[in-house]
Order: C-alpha cells, then sequence, then structure tokens
C-alpha cells in the first residue's frame, strides 16, 4: 500500500483488509456477517471491495466488529498475517 499512515484512506483500506481476513476466520461469509451486522449485503460487499469508495460510519464499524466477535480497535491493526 502506498498511503500515508495517517490518512483516511489508510484507514479505510486496513480496516476493509481485516474485515475479510476475521470474516475467514471466523469462517464465513458476506451474507452472514451482514446478518449478523444488521447491515445489507449490498454494503458490506462494497466496504470490502478492492475499488471500495465507502466511507463507513464509525456505528456501522462497530456493529461488524460486534459481528465479528473483536473489538473495534481489531479493525485498524496494522496487518500483519
Amino acid at each position: 500500500m502506498n498511503f500515508d499512515k495517517e490518512s483516511d484512506d489508510y484507514c479505510f483500506t486496513v480496516a476493509r483488509m481485516n474485515i475479510k481476513k476475521y470474516r475467514a476466520k471466523m469462517g464465513i461469509t458476506s451474507q452472514e456477517l451482514a446478518d449478523r451486522a444488521q447491515l445489507s449485503y449490498q454494503f458490506l460487499k462494497n466496504l470490502q471491495s478492492k475499488k471500495a469508495v465507502v466511507r463507513p460510519r464509525l456505528d456501522s464499524l462497530a456493529r461488524i466488529a460486534k459481528a465479528l466477535n473483536i473489538e473495534l480497535r481489531q479493525l485498524f491493526d496494522d496487518l500483519e498475517d
């Protein structure tokens, strides 16, 4: 990634990738995650897309984190795996 680590783009890219990582670790589909987070499948699909232009609200990210059984801050942890 060629983003400044202080930029919004970097933060949203990391969050997007972490959502995909934690969802895969749980072995659930995007539809299942959307259902658990009470968000639309299309919203979640757009959010996880490499071409994502969606800027989710913090409450939406909190719902996703809760559905993934992680803390919200973990969505913004630097990617290691």
